[in-house]
């Protein structure tokens, strides 16, 4: 198929900040899109051919917007997965596979996966209501403390919390849920594996992971990760078989924590572009927006190696801050060498909200770790 200044459409779904920098590509290659999302003040509205407002999860908005692609792919996972199966036994192409996404949705399935398929993983008991859990911890059938997960809808430190005391489960939702045991890990660490329908499959380098105490949020994504070349090595044999095993088409971000005694086992997935790769827009030959691009229309898969080191720092909204937004000194870190900021387009900020993020790069992963440091601590994200 003919995918360059055609008539070829591309669907997306989700129109948030991943899907934007997927329109960077898009535009590069004139590939037409057209994007859905219910707010109409979705980042993507500005970038895409043709936007759409709609529910992501109600069948007929999805059903009847993939009607109008050639190729449908979605940025975000909450969306409806009948009307995506639907589409795909109607011709449709789907990307990543209605399948794939059905078992990494619910968490309590992505992790039912990972036992089933011998993919090591953090031991976890499964519930379908709060008070479940608390009779198996008044039964002392789990121990505390571990890590409450709803099984749903969870993202970016939502729908995840350390259970420490029964007191901490109180005001979380009611409804099926895991509760995972606490490893004890060195590092966190990611890998992106990407795939086309022939079959190609590259991985990109490990990243490390530092997250905020509080918030439950990636603060830093560090590229290459400092670890053993040999503890790198086992992290991308190891996703590109949770990879195999899920089958999927476009990108897989798994997540990974490196224990004390350098085993690595598998946190979740995410079959889309990630946080954890960010870094790669200006820091590898092939960006992870360009690399999803070109798997899903089952073009040859870029490059992922990295040019230079790069660090990703997240730009969330400031505690105390919710309003019209306003990048207090982005000029001071913009006269920084290296420094390049992306502004994701959301006009509200509220505390911990993603408004954008920052890539420092240097041939030096300590400099670049120092800078990014001066980074977080000279721009805030606030409200006018």
């Amino acid at each position: 198929m003919d995918y360059f200044s055609s008539d070829f459409t591309l669907g997306i779904l989700g129109g948030g900040q991943l899907g934007k920098m997927m329109l960077y590509d898009t535009r590069k290659f004139d590939i037409k899109t057209i994007v859905l999302d219910p707010s109409d003040q979705a980042p993507c509205a500005l970038a895409c051919n043709k936007f759409y407002q709609g529910d992501l999860m109600d069948f007929d908005t999805v059903y009847e917007f993939g009607k109008k692609a050639h190729v449908l792919t979605f940025e975000i996972e909450h969306v409806n997965v009948q009307a995506l199966e639907q589409l795909a036994s109607e011709g449709v192409k789907v990307y990543p596979d209605p399948a794939t996404l059905k078992r990494i949705q619910n968490k309590g399935a992505q992790k039912d996966f990972y036992r089933q398929h011998q993919i090591p993983t953090a031991d976890y008991h499964k519930f379908d209501t709060l008070d479940s859990l608390r009779d198996a911890i008044s039964q002392d059938r789990i121990d505390l403390p571990f890590i409450w997960k709803s099984t749903l809808f969870g993202y970016d430190g939502n729908g995840v919390k350390v259970v420490r005391k029964d007191a901490d489960l109180n005001g979380l939702p009611d409804g099926e849920c895991i509760a995972e045991d606490m490893i004890d890990f060195k590092n966190e660490l990611a890998v992106i594996v990407a795939r086309n329908p022939s079959g190609e499959i590259k991985t990109y380098p490990v990243v490390e992971m530092e997250f905020h105490p509080e918030a439950n949020q990636v603060e830093y994504v560090i590229c290459p990760a400092r670890i053993d070349d040999a503890v790198a090595e086992k992290a991308r044999a190891l996703a590109l078989d949770v990879s195999k095993k899920f089958n999927h088409v476009g990108l897989l971000a798994v997540e990974m924590f490196q224990t004390h005694d350098d085993e690595i086992l598998v946190n979740e997935v995410a079959p889309r572009p990630h946080n954890s790769g960010h870094y790669s827009i200006e820091a590898s030959y092939t960006s992870q927006f360009e690399q999803h691009i070109r798997a899903i229309l089952d073009l040859p898969l870029g490059h992922t190696d990295s040019k230079v080191a790069g660090i990703m720092v997240n730009l969330v909204g400031e505690e105390g801050h919710s309003g019209d937004v306003h990048y207090e000194n982005i000029e001071k870190i913009m006269g920084i060498d290296g420094v390049t900021p992306h502004i994701y387009g959301k006009k509200q900020t509220r505390p911990f909200r993603k408004m954008g993020h920052v890539t420092i790069v240097n041939e030096d992963v300590s400099k670049a770790r120092k800078i990014a440091e001066e980074v977080k601590n000279t721009i805030r994200v606030i409200s006018r």
